[in-house]
């Protein structure tokens, strides 16, 4: 088995609904990558070794899961110089808003993005652009994705029914 290129860390097992999708998402690339859950809050110094032992061991993006505080993506962001992607869980009272804002809002020298409330998809997509950077073979999987998904959307045109639609032109 190839070594895991990115890692996914929940803060939570609860997460894994989340964690699942970003997993399968990269699998469908054939990326290889790893889930683990660390808590920035419970087990901070689990969370901090993580980060930092993830270049050495081979990774070369890290996704972190987290909701209501988020402190994950910024305690993993904290303790390497990967790439951190940071993905909010909807949860709690703000439905998930609350984690958005703390990963969106790091302060500065300690970067880390963040997708949208459970932004699975994206974030595993962005990892494997960022991944692409370096990887003409996985440049070309990504621009067939692409592609495939822009024909998904111009073949959907013809089921709308009961409205009057743009003509084919109307894209030219």
């Amino acid at each position: 088995m190839n070594k895991p290129l990115v890692g996914i860390v929940m803060g939570s097992s609860s997460d894994l609904r989340i964690g699942q999708k970003i997993y399968e998402e990269l699998k469908s690339f054939n990326i290889p990558c790893e889930v683990t859950v660390a808590s920035a809050h419970r087990t901070p110094e689990d969370a901090a070794k993580y980060a930092a032992n993830a270049c050495s061991r081979g990774l070369r993006v890290i996704i972190a899961v987290a909701g209501l505080s988020a402190a994950l993506p910024g305690v993993i962001a904290a303790h390497t110089t990967l790439p951190v992607i940071g993905v909010p869980v909807a949860a709690g009272t703000l439905g998930g808003i609350d984690a958005l804002l703390a990963i969106a809002q790091m302060p500065p020298g300690v970067p880390s993005v963040s997708v949208g409330i459970d932004g699975a998809k994206n974030a595993a997509l962005m990892a494997i652009r960022i991944l692409a950077l370096e990887d003409e073979k996985l440049q070309k999987a990504l621009d067939d994705y692409r592609k495939k998904n822009e024909e998904k959307i111009r073949n959907s045109r013809t089921s709308l029914t009961g409205v009057t639609t743009a003509p084919p032109e109307a894209f030219l």
